[in-house]
Parts: C-alpha cells; sequence; structure tokens
C-alpha cells in the first residue's frame, strides 16, 4: 500500500556538508532522502523535472542562500515546474524577512520558511507536517 511506504523528501541546498547533516536527520525521521545541489540545478547538469518523476518527493526542503535575488529566482523556475507545482516546499534561509518581500514583489505564496539557523527537530516536523497535507 502506498500510504505504508515512507515519505520521500527532495533535498536541495549549496552545501555538501549541509546537505549530508539534513539527509542522516531526515533519515533518523524515517524519510528517504534524495538530493541535489542547486548549483547542479542551475547549469542543467541535474534535470529536476526527471529526479521528481523518478522519486515522487512528497515535499522538498530547498535552501535559498546569498545572493537571495538570484536563488529566489531559481526557486520560482523550480517551483513552477511541471510535477512540482502541487508540492509543499519547506524553504531554509538566513533571512526569512527578505524573502517575503522578494515573493510579495513577485506575487507568490510561500508558507513554510525556516529561519537558519534551526534545530534539526524543528525542521523536521515542519517537514512532517508538509507532507501530511501532501498525502
Amino acid at each position: 500500500m502506498l500510504n505504508d511506504r515512507p515519505p520521500v523528501i527532495a533535498l536541495i541546498n549549496s552545501t555538501p556538508d549541509v546537505v549530508e547533516m539534513l539527509r542522516v536527520a531526515l533519515e533518523q525521521a524515517g524519510f528517504v532522502v534524495v538530493s541535489t545541489f542547486t548549483h547542479l540545478i542551475r547549469t542543467g547538469e541535474v534535470d529536476l523535472e526527471s529526479l521528481v518523476e523518478q522519486h515522487q518527493p512528497q515535499a522538498i526542503v530547498y535552501d535559498v542562500a546569498p545572493p537571495y535575488s538570484s536563488n529566489w529566482n531559481l526557486f520560482l523556475h523550480v517551483s513552477q515546474l511541471p510535477g512540482l507545482k502541487e508540492r509543499p516546499f519547506v524553504i531554509t534561509s538566513t533571512n526569512p524577512v527578505r524573502l517575503r518581500e522578494l515573493a510579495q514583489t513577485e506575487g507568490q505564496e510561500i508558507s513554510e520558511i525556516v529561519e537558519k539557523p534551526y534545530l534539526l527537530s524543528q525542521l523536521i516536523e515542519t517537514v512532517r507536517s508538509a507532507t501530511a497535507r501532501k498525502r
């Protein structure tokens, strides 16, 4: 049965150490994690649509790091890809106020921003909430 499988989370970040730390923490919390780096999406080395189609993540944890404008623009592109529009995003950032300003300027609604530094338990609970909405 589909609902008996652990939720799949797509993790998109620019820092290898953070990807590894979050992967371990999320897997210990019962999630299956697939990950990629923002620069690989930006350069086209990773086809995010194929990754999503193959793994069917219930939520995406996406880090918007400085420079905020360019990484926000990449997020806008990613969030509108077929197969991703309907999926909840949990955004991590050191500057949620700036992201909300950018979102308001673009008319983009964002509901889940976890401010860095964060407790892993806080991020895991936010991801758990996002996957519950998707299921």
